[in-house]
């Protein structure tokens, strides 16, 4: 039977399972937060926050505008070209085809009237610098709409396209911003040790250079557009790794683009450790043919080999960028090699094509010595492993591998740094040697990964017929 006094403890106690339920879900959130990823990204974003201000303090001292004002100038003024427009490709695998069509077509009308605009007050536009603030602007309206419109994983979805998106172009500002730190605060360079190094692997850099020479005008155009564009073949092959995302609303475990921005974080600290400009730079007239013989140690790239001396370092301008070792052009044609082993044909005689043309050109155009391209090989081998072996946890043969490949970066830059001489008088042995160090890192990895991929299911053995009874 119905009673006021049921009615009414039933609803006293409404408030009560409320509290409950809303303390649960609070310890549930608290104890989700203390998980170790949620700690470990906590973590990186403070550390990045921490690093931006540092190196907006460090730009400023040097009288130049750092990443952080770059990135806020972009909002309104007009922006390099290049990295917003891959960026948010990038964020737009997290999207319908609809929503994709929405976003690309607001993006260009955007750009659309800040050009009309700058063209009306004549506002100065150079270097190619007409788009992308619509890009830019489109993707932050996305994170807008993810925090303020969606709940749930559709709003981490979307907030992890986004971040994705902005990375590669806040990636590209940080890097800006850090080769000129190392100009500024490493005067001495190391690329007599470098280049007497070099000559156990025979000088490769000035054999190339007079190879592309000899190819005209036409090689040095595929070569030098193969080399700058180097971000929009790693794009093309993020978008074919990430096509799924929008579909199955979570992104892969492991992808080129948490590869590439790694070995974009890592390796431009190590220019700090072994400042070194390269051979076009320290031994020729420098990248754009005129300037750089007045700091050169001697005018010889491409045709005449520097001869065997004790190495010293010698002091270089303050412009030119110290990113040379280890060749992070090679670690990250390496990256997209790696990644599209397991691609159609078509991409994997791409990723292939993208290596060798990148190799040829580094060294070709003079940007790198043979050994830094050693360096990188195995220092993309490493960051790869690594990253692999956070996402499916740490095993014995992967902890090897990774050890083995941090030791053996760490004693090639000792050994380029200590041992030129050595390296320079004994060709014969020193050569074999590295290239022997990077095939072992190259065998060991892909020996290692084998035993991470699932193994295909074995087929069961095809029934015999049962045996039929003779007939009489």
């Amino acid at each position: 039977m119905y009673s006021p006094k049921t009615d009414k403890s039933v609803k006293q106690s409404i408030p009560i399972v409320w509290r409950v339920s809303s303390r649960i879900s609070c310890r549930t959130e608290f104890a989700a937060w203390r998980q170790p990823r949620a700690i470990l990204w906590a973590t990186a974003g403070v550390a990045t926050l921490g690093f931006l201000i540092a190196l907006e303090i460090a730009a400023r001292r040097y009288g130049v505008p750092g990443p952080i004002t770059t990135q806020a100038q972009e909002l309104i003024f007009a922006p390099k070209p290049g990295p917003l427009y891959a960026g948010l490709a990038l964020m737009m695998v997290v999207l319908t085809w609809r929503q994709r069509f929405i976003a690309a077509g607001v993006a260009i009308g955007i750009d659309v009237v800040f050009v009309l605009v700058r063209w009306a007050v004549d506002a100065e536009m150079t270097e190619g610098r007409y788009f992308g603030n619509g890009a830019l602007w489109v993707m932050l309206g996305c994170a807008v709409i993810a925090v303020t419109r969606r709940t749930g994983r559709h709003r981490v979805l979307l907030l992890q396209g986004v971040g994705l998106g902005l990375l590669l172009w806040a990636g590209r500002k940080v890097g800006d911003t850090w080769l000129l730190v190392t100009s500024k605060a490493r005067p001495m360079v190391l690329d007599p040790y470098v280049a007497t190094a070099d000559h156990a692997l025979g000088n490769p850099s000035w054999l190339a250079g007079r190879i592309l020479n000899a190819t005209g005008p036409v090689g040095n155009h595929v070569l030098g557009l193969i080399y700058a564009q180097l971000a929009v073949a790693a794009v093309v092959v993020a978008l074919y790794q990430l096509r799924n995302v929008a579909a199955e609303r979570r992104f892969p475990r492991h992808h080129l683009v948490r590869t590439f921005l790694v070995i974009g974080l890592l390796g431009p600290g190590i220019y700090m450790i072994f400042p070194v400009v390269g051979p076009v730079f320290a031994y020729g007239p420098g990248a754009s043919g005129t300037g750089g013989v007045q700091w050169a140690v001697a005018n010889l790239w491409p045709h005449t080999p520097p001869s065997i001396t004790l190495p010293h370092p010698v002091l270089y301008d303050d412009i030119t960028p110290r990113n040379c070792m280890p060749s992070l052009h090679t670690a990250w044609a390496t990256a997209i090699f790696i990644h599209t082993r397991k691609g159609p044909r078509t991409l994997r005689y791409a990723g292939a094509f993208w290596l060798v043309a990148t190799l040829s050109a580094t060294l070709g155009f003079g940007y790198h010595y043979g050994v830094d391209l050693v360096a990188g090989v195995v220092f993309a081998l490493t960051v790869e492993a690594a990253l692999r072996l956070l996402d499916r946890g740490w095993d014995r043969s992967g902890i090897r591998l990774v050890t083995y490949g941090a030791t053996l970066f760490t004693a090639l830059l000792l050994s380029y740094r200590y041992l030129p001489m050595e390296m320079a008088r004994y060709p014969w042995v020193s050569g074999p040697l590295l290239l022997l160090a990077m095939t072992s890192v190259i065998y060991g990895y892909v020996r290692t990964t084998r035993l991470w991929e699932p193994k295909a299911p074995k087929a069961a053995p095809a029934r015999q017929p049962e045996p039929q009874p003779e007939l009489v």
